[in-house]
Order: structure tokens, then sequence, then C-alpha cells
């Protein structure tokens, strides 16, 4: 006759001589919540330095102009917390402004010229996916490879030189507006939204969140690893591509030479809203803290004529700060 051993009791009994954490401290309430007070109190002291900045209109525009860098810092989010990295996503964003330019011009139809550049991003993402999860090529170096090839293609199709469109409709993506909100804004919700559903409530965001936690125990678990890997660069390719399209219709023009700092705007967004650079934890309403954050701070240097040499050292310092942050409850915990 065979026993049956109750291992709960063992897996949830505590260490001998260390008392369990409790998860509703108000410390473990502080780590966890540390970066939406921190958004908190910068909304409070911006109001103090800049009387319009609670303004509809003012908050209007922080939001239309870092939609871009917000949508990419949804997929963004997706690769850091399966243990990657993408560094392509800026050169992925100005392929998707000029070929959304290049081809509305060539072609007349703002739509096909969409399509295109949505293709563009796609094919971006499936190159980076194909090098990490097949080739097993370190995410770092493959996608700083892919960047230096991305670009010089985008650089190619441009012939080096703007895309300036005039077409009718070419600027209705941005100059529109979906639900009564402007359509950057609402794309960027939605991306959000639907983001953090797929991340929090879905099998797909719970198999992501295993490989970035453990891969080889995603592997002995049955997950299709490679795949899911892949897929989280196909994801931030498609929306890379998506954040050129909002910018280049935004400007009326695309052009090969944009997006230099967009990947580390966006890798600082989800840093800074806590989720792991170790991959395995986070979520998406701390990518939306963490853009809320700098976006905040941005808008309040701009208004105080603060120069964007001192706003470059500022964002380094909390980026830095906010990995410290999370070595350290790490260590705690």
């Amino acid at each position: 006759m065979s026993t049956s051993i109750d291992t709960s009791a063992v897996a949830s009994s505590p260490t001998p001589g260390k008392e369990p954490r409790n998860k509703t401290s108000p410390s473990v309430f502080l780590v966890k919540y540390s970066m939406l007070v921190v958004l908190v109190l910068l909304v409070i002291v911006a109001t103090f330095l800049y009387d319009g900045f609670l303004a509809p209109a003012n908050i209007r525009d922080i939001l239309v102009q870092n939609a871009a860098v917000g949508i990419i810092a949804v997929g963004m989010t997706f690769v850091i917390i399966s243990g990657g990295f993408d560094l392509s996503v800026g050169a992925t964003y100005a392929l998707g402004s000029t070929v959304f330019a290049g081809v509305t011009i060539s072609t007349g139809s703002v739509a096909l010229a969409g399509a295109a550049a949505l293709a563009a991003g796609l094919l971006c993402g499936l190159a980076n996916g194909l090098l990490v999860a097949k080739l097993h090529i370190n995410p770092f170096v493959a996608t700083l490879g892919s960047a230096s090839v991305i670009s010089g293609l985008a650089y190619i199709y441009s012939n080096s030189a703007p895309f300036i469109v005039s077409q009718p409709g070419f600027q209705a993506l941005s100059k529109s507006h979906t639900l009564g909100l402007p359509t950057p804004i609402f794309i960027l919700i939605l991306t959000m939204v639907v983001g953090g559903i797929v991340l929090a409530k879905t099998t797909i965001g719970r198999n992501v969140q295993a490989v970035g936690g453990n891969t080889e125990a995603g592997w002995l678990s049955g997950l299709r690893v490679p795949s899911i890997t892949a897929s989280v660069y196909v994801l931030t390719g498609a929306l890379a591509a998506i954040a050129g399209m909002i910018d280049a219709s935004r400007l009326a023009v695309g052009q090969a030479d944009v997006g230099a700092n967009i990947a580390l705007d966006a890798i600082a967004i989800v840093v800074v809203g806590g989720t792991s650079l170790r991959g395995g934890e986070g979520a998406m309403w701390r990518s939306a803290v963490g853009l809320l954050i700098l976006a905040t701070l941005t808008n309040v240097f701009y208004s105080l004529n603060v120069s964007q040499h001192w706003q470059l050292i500022a964002k380094g310092l909390i980026v830095i700060a906010a990995v410290a942050l999370d070595s350290a409850a790490r260590r705690r915990s």
C-alpha cells in the first residue's frame, strides 16, 4: 500500500530560527509601491514649481509627446521580464517612421504605408527573436548588432534624406481623436491596458514570467521556450514601428536619423517603474508609473528652462537609483 506525503505543510513551514516575512507589513508595501509614492510626491512638487502643470492642455501635451516611447516601453516590459534586452527598438522606430512616410509618398495610400511599416517592424522583431531564441546569441549583443543593420536599411531606403509628407490623411494618426482622446494617447492607453491584462491574467503572460524567472525550469515544465522568447521580440518590433509611425505623422516627416536615445528611454521607463532587469518579475502598471515619472520630470525641466545636459544627468541618476533600489529590495527579501 502506497503512502501519500503532504508536501504543502513542509513547503509552508518556516525555516527554524527565522520568522516568516509578513507580506502586508509596511516595509514590504513601501518597497512594492515605492515608485508610485515617488510619482505622487513628484506631482505635488511639480504643481508648486509650475502653475500650469495640472492644466488639461499640459497633461494632454505630456501624454502625446511621450506616447511613442510609452508604446515601445510596453514591448520592452515583456522583453525584460522574459530575461532579455532589446537595443534595436530605436532603429526599428526610425525604420517604421521612414517606411511609413516613404510608402505614403510613393503610393499615395496611408493605409498601405501603415501596413508596410508594421510589416517592417514585425520582421525586425522576428529577426531579433531568431537570433536570441534559435541561435542563442546574447540579447545585448544580438540587438546591438541588429540595431546597426536596421539603421543602415533605413538610411538606404531613404537615401539619407528625410521624407517630407504633404499627402492628406498622413497626419490623421496623430491629429485625430478616438473616443474623445487624441489618437496617440488612445493607442498608448490601449497597449498598456491590453499588455497589462496579457501579462498578469493570461497563460502567455505567466509563461513569459516563468521563462524570465528560470529558463531551465521552463524547459523542464514543457514550455516552448524558444517560441515564447521570440514572441516578445516580435511584439516589441511591431510596437516600435507603430511608435515611429505616430511620430512621423505628428511631424509630417519620416527620417532615418531619429530614435537615437529612445531605446535607453524605454529601458529607463521599465526600470524606474520597478521591473527587475534580472527577469521574471514585473508588471505593466509599473512601466506606466515609470513613464509618468520621467514624463513629469521632463515637462518640469522644460518649463523651468533647465539645460538638456542637466536633464540627461538627472535621468541617468534616476535610473541608477532605481536599479540600486531593486537590488537592495532583492537582497532584503
